[in-house]
C-alpha cells in the first residue's frame, strides 16, 4: 500500500469503550479504513451477532458508535474494510475478552473489584528491591504444594494461604513460603492474554506466555472460568491483593516488542502501522518471533504508554519488566518512567528490562534503542539485567559446560571492582549512571537454571537431582557474589532450592514436569534455602550495598587483586551502627589471607552462614578460606 505513516493523524481522544451511566460509546483508531462495522454478541464464542452497526468516521482517523444503553457484559468485534481487504478484529484497547481473546468484551470494571480492593495498596517500600520471578501456573501446579486441587495452576492458587508441603506439614508452601523468604517483589511472568495456550483445552498445557494477543486483558487459562470475561479480572485482582497483604509488591512482565502473530488486532485495525518493516516491505524480526512493534511511531507510543498506565491503575501493579527492551526506543521508556513518576511518585514503580534484542531491527531515523548503550543517557530510574555479572559468576549462557568464577573459571580480576559498583565505574561489557540501573542476577526463566549450569560445569555424570555438596557450595558462592554487589537483586523462583529443568535450556513450551516448581526440593535443599534467607537478611542491613546513587561507587575504598582466583574489596559502610567498614573476600581457592592490623575484624558471612551479623566471630591478622566462597568481614 505504501502509506507514509508519518503523515497519519495523531488522535489524543478516547479509545476502546466508555460506559457512562446508561450509555455506551465505542472508539477505534483506523485512519486508512473506509468503513468499520461494529458487531455485538451475547456470548464470547460461536454465537451469531445480535446487532451490527456502521461506525461514524472522523477526520482525525477514529471511528465512533453510540448506544443509548449500558452494554456491560456484551461481547463485540469489528469488521474493518481497508483498501479492498476485510479484516475481522478484536479491539486493541479492550480490557476484557471471551475465551482465547477471540471477542472483546464491554465490562464495568468496578463490578470486577473483589471485596477490599478499594483499600488495597502496595506495602511499604523495603530498603532493598529483591525480585523473585514466578510463573503463575508452574509455581502452583505441583500436587506436593498442598494448594487446593481446583486452584492449582490458577490465580487463586497463588492467592491461597495456609498451604503446607503434603509430605511434611512443617513446611510452608505457596503464598506463605513467599512471605517468609525475605523477597520484596514478585515478578509475574506474562499475565496478559497470550495465544500459545488454548484456554478451553488441556489443563496441563504450558507456555511461558511471551505471545501477546490482547495486551490489556488478563490471561484466561489462569482463571477458574475463561468463558466469562469478568472472572479472570476479578481473580487476578484477588491474587494481587493477597500478595500485597503479605508484604509483597507485584511486578508485571510485559512484552511490547512483538505480538503472537503478525495477523494481530493491531495489524488488522491499521495494516503495518504498528510494525517495523525491512526495506523490501517484509516484517522485521529483531524479536525472533516474526515481527517487531514500531514503538517509535506516535500512536504506537501512545498505545504502549496507555497500556502500562492501565495495568498500574486498574490492577495496582508496582513495577514493569520489559521483555527485549532493546527493541523499544528510548523516548518511549523515558515517557513511561516520567508518567509513572508523575502519577505515583518518583521511583515508586520499578521499571527495568532486558537491554538487548534477539536480532537487529530498523528503527525509524532519529529514534534509538533502549539497549545497554543507552543506559548512560536515559533516566537512572530505568534498570537493566546485567549479563556481565551473570556470566562472570556462572560462565557463558551460550555454553553448557563453560565455567564461571564459582565453577573454577578465571575472571579478569579488575572486573570485580566494576561489578561491585553496579557497573557504574563503567566498562564496555556494561556501563550505568548508577547502581539503581543494575539488575544483579544469575538465573531467570531464560537459559539453564543456575543449578543446571553448575551441574554442567562441575559434574561428570550430570546428575541434576542429586544433593551434591560441591555444587551446593558453588551455588551458595554464586548467590553470595551477586548479593554483595550494588544494584537491585533478581532471582528465578526456586533458585534457592536448586531448581532444575533437568538440563533443558529453553523450556518455554516444555511440559509441566520440566517446568514445575518442585516443592519437595524446598525441604530437601533446606540448607540452601536457609542460606538464601540469610543473604536477604544480611543485605538489608548493609548501607554500602543498598546505596543506588551516582556516588555509590565512591564507597569502594580499596580493591586488591591477589590472583585470578581471589580478589578483596573494601567498602565504606559508615551509616551502620557498628561495622563502619566492610571487607569482601571473593575467593575461588583455599588459602590464608592477611588482614589489616588496625582495628578488630569480625566475620559476618562465609560459605556456610550467610548472616552472622548478630553473633559475629572476631578474627585477627589472618583468615582462612576453604575456597569457592564469599567472606564478609566488618570492622
Amino acid at each position: 500500500m505504501g502509506y507514509d505513516f508519518r503523515k497519519f493523524p495523531y488522535y489524543a481522544g478516547q479509545l476502546g469503550v466508555k460506559l457512562d451511566g446508561n450509555t455506551t460509546r465505542f472508539y477505534l483508531w483506523a485512519p486508512s479504513a473506509e468503513r468499520v462495522i461494529l458487531r455485538l454478541f451475547s456470548e464470547g464464542l460461536w454465537t451469531d451477532p445480535v446487532e451490527e452497526r456502521n461506525m461514524e468516521k472522523h477526520q482525525d482517523g477514529h471511528f465512533e458508535a453510540f448506544f443509548d444503553e449500558n452494554l456491560d457484559g456484551t461481547y463485540y468485534d469489528y469488521m474493518i474494510y481497508t483498501s479492498g481487504t476485510t479484516y475481522r478484529a478484536g479491539d486493541p484497547y479492550a480490557v476484557a475478552s471471551g475465551a482465547n481473546g477471540e471477542r472483546s468484551m464491554v465490562v464495568d470494571l468496578k463490578r470486577t473489584d473483589p471485596e477490599g480492593w478499594e483499600d488495597d495498596k502496595a506495602p511499604e517500600k523495603s530498603v532493598e528491591n529483591i525480585i523473585y520471578e514466578i510463573h503463575v501456573k508452574d509455581f502452583t501446579y505441583q500436587e506436593f504444594s498442598g494448594i487446593s486441587e481446583e486452584k492449582r495452576g490458577k490465580y487463586l492458587g497463588l492467592a491461597e494461604s495456609g498451604t503446607k508441603l503434603s509430605t511434611d506439614k512443617n513446611f510452608k508452601t505457596g503464598l506463605d513460603y513467599l512471605a517468609d523468604l525475605g523477597i520484596t517483589h514478585v515478578q509475574l511472568m506474562p499475565i496478559y492474554d497470550y495465544g500459545s495456550v488454548d484456554e478451553l483445552g488441556d489443563d496441563g498445557a504450558f507456555n511461558w506466555g511471551y505471545d501477546p494477543v490482547n495486551y490489556n486483558v488478563p490471561e484466561g487459562s489462569y482463571s477458574s472460568d475463561p468463558t466469562h470475561g469478568e472472572v479472570r479480572i476479578r481473580e487476578l485482582k484477588e491474587m494481587i491483593m493477597a500478595l500485597h497483604r503479605k508484604g509483597l509488591r507485584v511486578i508485571m512482565d510485559v512484552v511490547y516488542n512483538h505480538t503472537y502473530h503478525l495477523d494481530s488486532n493491531l495489524f488488522k485495525t491499521e495494516p503495518w502501522y504498528f510494525y517495523r518493516q525491512n526495506p523490501d516491505g517484509s516484517a522485521s524480526n529483531g524479536s525472533g518471533c516474526g515481527n517487531d512493534i514500531a514503538s517509535e511511531r506516535p500512536m504506537v507510543h501512545r498505545y504502549i504508554v496507555d497500556s502500562v498506565l492501565h495495568w498500574a491503575k486498574e490492577y495496582h501493579i508496582d513495577g514493569f519488566r520489559f521483555d527485549l527492551m532493546g527493541l523499544l526506543d528510548t523516548d518511549l521508556m523515558s515517557t513511561i518512567r516520567a508518567k509513572l513518576d508523575d502519577i505515583y511518585g518518583k521511583g515508586e514503580k520499578l521499571v527495568y528490562g532486558e537491554p538487548w534484542g534477539a536480532g537487529s531491527t530498523p528503527f525509524q531515523e532519529g529514534s534509538y534503542p533502549a539497549d545497554k548503550g543507552a543506559l548512560k543517557y536515559i533516566s537512572p530510574g530505568i534498570g537493566a539485567f546485567c549479563d556481565a555479572t551473570r556470566d562472570m559468576i556462572k560462565g557463558s549462557s551460550f555454553e553448557f559446560h563453560a565455567k564461571g568464577f564459582v565453577s573454577g573459571g578465571n575472571v579478569e580480576p579488575h572486573l570485580w571492582r566494576n561489578a561491585v559498583s553496579g557497573w557504574s565505574i563503567g566498562d564496555w561489557r556494561f556501563s550505568t549512571k548508577a547502581p539503581s540501573q543494575t539488575i544483579c542476577y544469575v538465573s531467570s526463566h531464560d537459559d539453564w537454571t543456575l543449578w543446571d549450569k553448575l551441574v554442567g560445569a562441575l559434574s561428570e555424570n550430570e546428575s541434576f537431582l542429586k544433593l551434591d555438596p560441591d555444587i551446593i557450595r558453588a551455588n551458595k558462592a554464586a548467590a553470595a557474589l551477586y548479593f554483595t554487589m550494588m544494584g537491585n537483586i533478581f532471582m528465578l523462583s526456586g533458585e534457592e532450592a536448586a531448581r532444575t529443568k533437568l538440563g533443558v535450556k529453553n523450556s518455554y513450551n516444555s511440559p509441566l514436569f520440566i517446568n514445575k516448581f518442585d516443592w519437595q526440593r524446598t525441604k530437601d535443599f533446606k540448607v540452601l534455602v536457609d542460606y538464601y534467607k540469610g543473604l536477604m537478611r544480611m543485605r538489608k542491613k548493609m548501607p554500602c550495598l543498598l546505596d543506588k546513587s551516582e556516588k555509590a561507587k565512591d564507597r569502594i575504598l580499596e580493591s586488591t587483586i591477589i590472583s585470578n582466583k581471589t580478589v578483596t574489596i573494601t567498602l565504606d559502610n559508615k551509616e551502620h551502627e557498628r561495622f563502619k567498614t566492610i571487607k569482601l573476600i571473593y575467593t575461588g581457592e583455599a588459602g590464608y589471607f592477611s588482614l589489616p592490623i588496625d582495628g578488630k575484624w569480625y566475620v559476618l558471612m562465609d560459605g556456610e552462614n550467610a548472616d552472622m551479623s548478630d553473633n559475629p566471630i572476631q578474627v585477627e591478622n589472618v583468615i582462612y578460606s576453604h575456597g569457592r566462597e564469599v567472606i564478609m568481614l566488618g570492622r
